[in-house]
């Protein structure tokens, strides 16, 4: 039997969406400009992104979420998105993961202050890799959950437990980073790394990984990515690593050491409403592109076009539109040069 689909495993949170006229020191005011209230999380922004580019694609989900009014509202984005949602988990003795997703308007960096709630509860227990014929197991968030974070058993921690249960499923295996200490990431996700069929991380992550400074947004040094990504792939039997950053995505696979370079979408500032959930629609572009077997480079540009379309909205997933105008709209904007 041909395995088709996505399993999305982990994060979901409610997200309070701001932006502010500008992030304030300590003791000072900003004025919050734009508010929306969305799911979150990398198990929630991937299964919306990919259920939004593709209707046709079956997506289902495993996590943990409050018996509130908040995990009433997740249900319901579930719901909503047609996501299968029997791996939605009411744990009674927490309120469900809340995150304060600020964007300044003038800088355009964002800030995440987030209620942990169910994250501190979330454990391998939770988990059934084995449910279901999806292709692509998608976890996250290693950081985020303590529980998963400490060891487990005779593995380094919770995450690798989940995604050697994933593999010997029979999926295809990827883990969504988040922005932490360096040392602590390394930490965490170094001993994952056998256990991935594919990396999709940002500038900062592969650095961090790597123990090379690739620098971030507009001033990313791009050789040293790939230097990055060359080295984790040297690691461990991944098939694929993919790096994006502001200007464009490096992509080395393992069967091919050339690295391949794909510009972004050449948007303007104007464009921009927010950057939240972003990188988590690189990835549902890159996935679908791999699930309908494209080529790399057509992935990688289906992968900037879904991230476009995303940064329309203040909501992580919410301006997300079916693949075909995602990349009709990434042509009208046109490419950023190599």
């Amino acid at each position: 039997m041909e395995r088709m689909g996505f399993l999305t495993a982990g994060t979901w949170c409610v997200d309070r969406n701001l932006t502010v006229d500008r992030w304030p020191e300590e003791d000072t005011v900003a004025r919050v400009t734009g508010i929306t209230l969305s799911g979150g999380g990398s198990g929630c922004n991937f299964a919306c992104d990919i259920a939004l580019l593709d209707p046709e694609v079956p997506v289902a989900t495993q996590c943990i979420i409050g018996d509130d009014q908040n995990g009433d509202f997740l249900t319901d984005v579930a719901r909503t998105h047609g996501i299968e949602a029997s791996g939605m988990i009411r744990v009674p003795e927490a309120q469900t993961m809340v995150t304060d997703a600020y964007q300044s308007a003038q800088s355009r960096r964002r800030t995440h202050i987030f209620t942990p709630g169910t994250a501190d509860h979330l454990c391998p227990d939770h988990f059934n890799p084995a449910k279901g014929d999806a292709r692509f197991f998608h976890l996250g968030l290693p950081g985020v959950h303590p529980r998963m974070d400490a060891p487990c058993g005779d593995d380094a921690n919770g995450w690798v437990t989940v995604l050697r249960a994933a593999q010997k499923a029979g999926h295809q295996t990827s883990l969504e980073l988040v922005t932490i200490d360096p040392a602590r990431l390394r930490e965490i996700v170094l001993p994952c790394l056998p256990h991935l069929t594919h990396l999709v991380v940002n500038d900062f992550e592969i650095g961090a990984l790597a123990g090379i400074e690739t620098g971030t947004g507009d001033d990313t040094d791009i050789p040293a990515v790939i230097r990055a990504a060359q080295d984790i792939l040297a690691r461990a039997p991944l098939e694929l690593v993919a790096v994006h950053f502001t200007k464009g995505a490096v992509l080395i696979h393992r069967d091919d050491q050339t690295p391949l370079l794909v510009p972004s979408v050449a948007l303007s500032e104007a464009d921009i409403k927010g950057v939240n959930g972003a990188g988590d629609a690189f990835a549902a572009g890159l996935f679908l592109g791999l699930h309908r077997s494209w080529s790399h480079a057509d992935s990688l540009r289906l992968a900037h076009a879904a991230a476009a379309v995303s940064m329309s909205s203040l909501g992580t997933y919410t301006g997300m539109k079916p693949a075909g105008t995602c990349l009709k709209l990434a042509e009208e904007k046109g490419w950023r040069s190599a």
